[in-house]
């Protein structure tokens, strides 16, 4: 298993992030993740399936996904799609939180499914349109669409559990911020625990523990992702793109490549640029 933090910036001008989805040509897998921001995932066009902690929810043209902060997640996208992808800071709920920082959202079907789909497709037609006014009416879509999650799908019966880890991902998040900044060096898990001022042992498990995954394969599929971008933006040799990621060379970029995504970086460069 490989989980990953993802850093959410908001559009420019905007108190929210929104998007196409990445993988809409299909044939397109998102490894498990979090992030501090809530995110909806809503499906406009085709199918794909969606899993939260190990559980598969599979998404219809129609149908939404609405994820919590720091919940672990992943995406399955076989086919083409069109899908929305709408990510909102954490701190926008901050006068509605139920715990430290901790807000939690219904994952259950609901009356008002139909007016959020309308909302997440209004919100983007909107942006796209650019004219005099136009972010004006985005806000206004926007902040309706928060009305609704805040008193349609808000949960207030939220356990300490749920909330102690929801804090202890939070602090795993300044370490796999930190990775994400500098994933091209040579950081091996001694230098990072001393920068955080842990003992190896003890971060060693704190990734084990609270991400399910032990440090040197976080730290590789960071790299993985990093150079999967890479070869598919650029014209960097694969030589090139691995030195620029932090692999040794390219034969250690092969094997992982390889192990991760069933093919070889050339295969892959060769599919991507024709």
């Amino acid at each position: 298993m490989e989980f990953s933090h993802e850093i959410i910036m908001p559009n420019e001008g905007l108190p929210f992030k929104i998007f196409i989805f990445e993988g809409g040509e299909g044939n397109y897998f998102r490894n498990k993740h979090w992030h501090r921001s809530v995110e909806l995932f809503a499906v406009f066009e085709g199918n794909l399936k969606f899993y939260l902690n190990d559980r598969a929810y599979p998404l219809r043209t129609g149908e939404f996904m609405l994820v919590n902060s720091n919940e672990i997640h992943s995406i399955d996208a076989p086919e083409p799609n069109r899908t929305i992808v709408l990510q909102i800071p954490l701190k926008t709920f901050e006068d509605y939180y139920t715990g430290e920082e901790y807000i939690r959202f219904s994952h259950a079907a609901n009356t008002q499914d139909g007016e959020v789909m309308r909302l997440i497709g209004d919100i983007y037609a909107s942006y796209e349109q650019k004219c005099c006014g136009c972010e004006m009416e985005v806000k206004s879509l926007y902040y309706r669409l928060l009305y609704l999650m805040v008193t349609k799908y808000r949960e207030t019966d939220v356990t300490p559990d749920m909330v102690k880890l929801n804090k202890n991902l939070n602090r795993l998040s300044l370490i796999t911020d930190y990775i994400k900044e500098n994933y091209d060096t040579d950081l091996s898990l001694d230098a990072l625990a001393k920068i955080f001022g842990y003992s190896p042992t003890y971060l060693s498990r704190m990734f084990q523990k609270y991400a399910g995954i032990n440090y040197r394969t976080y730290l590789e599929s960071i790299r993985l992702e990093r150079t999967f971008r890479e070869l598919a933006n650029t014209e960097h040799t694969i030589s090139e793109a691995a030195l620029n990621n932090g692999f040794a060379n390219s034969k250690a970029l092969a094997k992982a490549f390889r192990k991760k995504y069933g093919m070889l970086p050339s295969e892959y460069c060769k599919r991507i640029r024709k």
